[in-house]
Parts: structure tokens; C-alpha cells; sequence
């Protein structure tokens, strides 16, 4: 029985874990608004090592469509508005010898296709994760079943790791639908 329970513990928190990494890029697909999540992959060559942005510069919102950006040092300017170029994300940064301003530009229908496809395909990534922890934990149990454990309780087990199973993707799907309203909304 206490392996059970240890299979059934560490499939829920394997499925958990999806879910966090879902909710994790969730955060990287934009949905119109500027946030500070959006500039997370733009790393700073920083004396000679790449460095996040958020360590070298402070990143603000000031409006739904605005993104700025204050180095701690004057001198970092150039290369992070070089970083920001390099990161590839779709923004045009202006330089006014201060800071480092973002206008986010509204999305487009297409554009948000686009990023409504991209989070299908992180869903199905976390969908695949889930139930690879499912065939990892029936796969267990049926070791327990060789090694002699009772048929029934191997049974119970299995319907229970596939309610788990059920209610996980069940989440996926309505963080799935959340993220789409969220991105379609103009």
C-alpha cells in the first residue's frame, strides 16, 4: 500500500509540475500588454558574460502599451538595446540617452492566431507530459502486480491515476481557453 500511495504522490506532483511549466510560458506569449515577462529571454553582455536584463537594468510599465527600461549604468545602454535587438522579440527599442522606451505594438489578427497557436502547442506539450507520468506510474504499478501485490488494489490504483490524469488535463485545457480569450481580446 505505501508504495501506492509513493506512485500515486510522485505521478500528482510530476502532473503538477506540468501545469507549473505551462503557466510559466504561458507568460512568454504576449497577449497585447506590455509586461516585464516579455523581455525574461534578453540576456546583456555584461563585462564579458551574458547577464538577464532585470540584473543590469530596471524594467518598468508605465502604460498598457509601454515598456522602459533604466540601466544602473549609463554605459550598458548601447548593449542592451543591442541585447533587446538580438533577442529577436519583435520590438523596436529607442534610445533617448536615458533609458531604453518599447512601444508595444498592438497585435495583429494574424499575429494573434499566430500566438493562439503557439499556446495550443504548449498545452499539447504539457498534455503529453502528464500523461508520460501516467505511463510511468501504471507501468509501476504492474511491477507491483509481478512482484505480488493484489490484483484489486493494482486495479484501484490505476483508476485512480487516471482520474488524476483526467483532472489534469481537464486544467490544461481551461488554462488553454483562458490564455485564447486573453490573447483574442482587443
Amino acid at each position: 500500500m505505501e508504495e501506492i500511495e509513493f506512485i500515486l504522490d510522485s505521478t500528482k506532483e510530476s502532473m503538477v509540475g506540468s501545469i507549473a511549466h505551462l503557466e510559466k510560458e504561458f507568460l512568454n506569449i504576449r497577449a497585447g500588454k506590455a509586461s516585464p515577462q516579455m523581455l525574461g529571454s534578453v540576456f546583456v553582455d555584461y563585462y564579458g558574460s551574458q547577464t538577464p536584463l532585470s540584473q543590469v537594468a530596471n524594467v518598468n510599465i508605465p502604460d498598457a502599451r509601454t515598456i522602459t527600461i533604466q540601466p544602473y549604468e549609463k554605459s550598458m545602454l548601447q548593449a542592451i538595446e543591442k541585447a533587446i535587438m538580438i533577442a529577436n522579440l519583435g520590438f523596436n527599442p529607442m534610445n533617448n540617452g536615458d533609458m531604453i522606451i518599447i512601444n508595444v505594438p498592438a497585435l495583429t489578427e494574424e499575429r494573434r492566431r499566430d500566438l493562439v497557436k503557439q499556446a495550443k502547442a504548449e498545452s499539447e506539450d504539457a498534455k503529453i507530459g502528464i500523461r508520460n507520468a501516467r505511463k510511468d506510474a501504471n507501468t509501476d504499478i504492474k511491477k507491483l502486480e509481478k512482484d505480488g501485490t493484489s490484483e484489486d488494489v493494482c486495479k484501484t490504483a490505476e483508476e485512480d491515476i487516471q482520474k488524476l490524469t483526467d483532472g489534469f488535463i481537464r486544467k490544461v485545457d481551461e488554462h488553454l481557453a483562458m490564455k485564447e480569450a486573453e490573447i483574442m481580446k482587443v
